[in-house]
Parts: structure tokens; C-alpha cells; sequence
């Protein structure tokens, strides 16, 4: 299947680049994946597009600060860092001072300047050392972090760190997308990227939910760089995503089993949300199974779904992943009609952009 299936012309001016001014004030394109009808609604509306008994699947992932802005040593040029994934925390760095390091790969620039050996440190309250030990593929690095002062690594990078916004919001980040760019459900710190389609909700539509007698549980799925992570391939099924952790508590997976077991509907908020359960029941025979681990479950046309009846999304990048994601649970071409009458009424995409339900 060609990558090129899957663009469309997108307007930049739709791109969100600030959040609605009031959480949950986002507008809800309604597809019925049955007919291919398209309804235009608003997200207060999604009690009454659900129905009593359904179950909301949400990712309660806590996005870090994971932005490091400093300098090189001894240079002083400008150095930016976004961490994408720890690979091994430690006691002590050897001929150091720190009492803790962390090693991870990040994305670094200016890459060229960075070679193994490299010295940087991100200074504020609580300042970081670093240094590069490899290169890794796509411009990565392999870096190790460590504090002077005891502070544990994962304290000083919340302290002096910056929100992680996609690249495709072209401005600096502020104080309240600490808050903004959080879902009410945030709980267990690990992801550089928001789960957006969970940005939607507030605590009064949980309640109206609740009222009409729908249920919804949590799971954790850390998001990674890959959710940006361009399809570089032309062939599809040549793409690979990065692995991504994930958790599943006890009673979450009792909760999802018993909405199977009693053909109730199950509804995933958000793309990290359906990988996680998908992933789950293609190695369990459809049955969810509590526990920790990883994906890199990649979803596109022709997956067979066994945990999903419905989802509710955000609009997504042409021509990646997530809407590949999206054409496999809706039809592709239901999927890109969608899309179109999206731009057509000027709904806003990405991130801080409005929602799509599919069921």
C-alpha cells in the first residue's frame, strides 16, 4: 500500500497553534462508521453520541518537560535537547561529582557539532551536566545526564525542562502549556507527546458521561518521538514504530474484559490508547491482559480490530501513521471524506485541534 494513499491538502492556517480558550470548548465531527454519514457537533455532545453501558479506554500518560535548553562546554554555543527514551539510570558517574546519572537517547542539535565525547550542561535550579556517548540513527544521540547537587535526574529535567510541543506548532512554549498541554486524567510521568485526544475532556463531561451510565477505565501507554516520527518509506508496511512502554492495572483489564465478555461497546481516546489494547489482545486471543510492557504495533488498512467498537480522536498529519491508524478502523475512504469535510468547515488539527468520533 502506497504512503501517497494517504495525503490530502491541509491548509496551514487550520493548524492549531494555541489550545481552545476554554478546555473542552472543542467542536466534534461525528462519522458513523457503518453508513459513512458525517455529522458536525461540539464535544459537549458526546454523552449523547455514546450510549448507556459503553466504556471509555483512556491513556492517563503524564507528559515530562522533556525539552533541555543549554550550552556546550567549554564553547558556550547553544545546544537543544529533547529526550526521547531512558535507557539506564545509575548511582554515579564515574570521574564526576553527581551522585546519579540517567542515559538517554535524545534528539540533539546542532547534531553536527555533537560528536561521542561532547560536553553540554542545561543550567537553572537544579543544573544538568551531559555528555554524548554515541551516535544513534536519524541525528539521535545517546546521552548521559547527571546533577552536581544529589538532585535526582528526573527533579532537575521537571525543573528546568520545557513542554515538549510538536514541531509543528511554531512558537515557543509557555508556563500554562504545563497545564494546557495535561489531560485531566494525567497521572504516571513518562511522555513526551500528550495523548491529545484526551486534552478534550473536563471534569463536568466526565460527570455528564457518568450520568448516562458510561463507564471509562485507564491505561498507560508512554508516548514517544515516534508519534512524529515521519513515514519515510513508500511501501507501508516497510514502516516501523519506535516501542513505546505500557501498563495495564488489574481492574482495567477486568473492567475491558467484562465490556467484551458482555458485547458492550469499547471506545478508545486516542491512537496511543487503541495501540496499547490491540496490542494486548493480538498476543492474548482478544482478551486484555493485566501487566507491563512494550509496542510497536504499527496499524494500517487491513488489521483485523478485536478490543475496538469506537474511537474518538484528534486530526492528524497526512500521510502518517495515525491516520493510517484511523483509515484501518474507519475505511480509507471514509476516513479521507472525513478529513475533507473537516477542512471544508475549518476544523482546527493536531494537537490543540477539535475531535473526530469515529463509531
Amino acid at each position: 500500500m502506497d504512503v501517497r494513499d494517504f495525503d490530502f491538502e491541509l491548509p496551514t492556517d487550520l493548524i492549531a497553534q494555541e489550545p481552545p480558550a476554554t478546555r473542552g470548548a472543542s467542536r466534534l465531527l461525528h462519522l458513523d462508521r457503518t453508513t459513512g454519514a458525517i455529522a458536525h457537533t461540539e464535544m459537549a455532545s458526546l454523552p449523547q453520541l455514546l450510549r448507556p453501558g459503553d466504556l471509555l479506554v483512556v491513556n492517563n500518560s503524564k507528559v515530562f518537560p522533556a525539552r533541555l535548553l543549554g550550552r556546550r562546554v567549554p564553547s558556550g554555543g547553544a545546544v537543544e535537547c529533547l529526550l526521547v527514551r531512558c535507557q539506564a539510570r545509575a548511582r554515579h558517574v564515574p570521574g564526576t561529582d553527581g551522585t546519579e546519572s540517567a542515559e538517554w537517547e535524545a534528539l540533539m542539535h546542532p547534531g553536527q557539532k555533537l560528536p561521542p565525547g561532547a560536553r553540554v550542561v542545561f543550567e537553572g535550579i537544579h543544573p544538568l551536566h551531559g555528555e554524548v556517548l554515541e551516535r544513534r540513527f536519524f541525528g539521535r544521540r545517546l546521552i548521559r545526564l547527571w546533577t552536581d547537587d544529589g538532585t535526582p535526574v528526573d527533579e532537575a529535567v521537571d525543573a528546568i525542562g520545557h513542554v515538549p510541543l510538536p514541531p509543528y506548532i511554531k512558537r515557543n512554549d509557555r508556563a500554562d502549556d504545563r497545564e494546557r498541554y495535561q489531560t485531566v486524567f494525567a497521572r504516571t510521568r513518562g511522555s513526551v507527546a500528550a495523548p491529545t485526544a484526551g486534552l478534550h475532556f473536563t471534569p463536568s463531561l466526565l460527570e455528564a458521561l457518568h450520568a448516562r451510565g458510561i463507564e471509562h477505565t485507564e491505561i498507560t501507554l508512554h508516548v514517544g518521538y515516534g508519534t512524529f516520527q515521519p513515514v519515510r518509506v513508500e511501501r507501508i508496511e516497510d514502516h516501523r514504530i519506535d516501542p513505546e512502554r505500557y501498563t495495564i492495572a488489574d481492574a482495567a483489564a477486568a473492567v475491558i474484559n467484562r465490556a467484551l465478555d458482555e458485547r458492550r461497546r469499547v471506545v478508545a481516546v486516542g491512537t496511543t490508547t487503541t495501540r496499547t489494547l490491540e496490542a494486548v489482545a493480538a498476543r492474548n486471543a482478544g482478551r486484555i491482559v493485566a501487566g507491563g510492557g512494550e509496542t510497536g504495533l504499527f496499524i494500517y488498512p487491513g488489521f483485523s480490530f478485536r478490543v475496538l467498537s469506537g474511537l474518538l480522536t484528534n486530526f492528524h498529519l497526512p500521510q502518517s501513521s495515525l491516520v493510517m491508524l484511523v483509515a484501518a478502523f474507519a475505511g480509507r475512504e471514509r476516513a479521507l471524506d472525513a478529513y475533507r469535510a473537516a477542512i471544508a468547515e475549518r476544523y482546527r488539527f493536531y494537537s490543540y485541534g477539535d475531535a473526530m468520533l469515529i463509531i
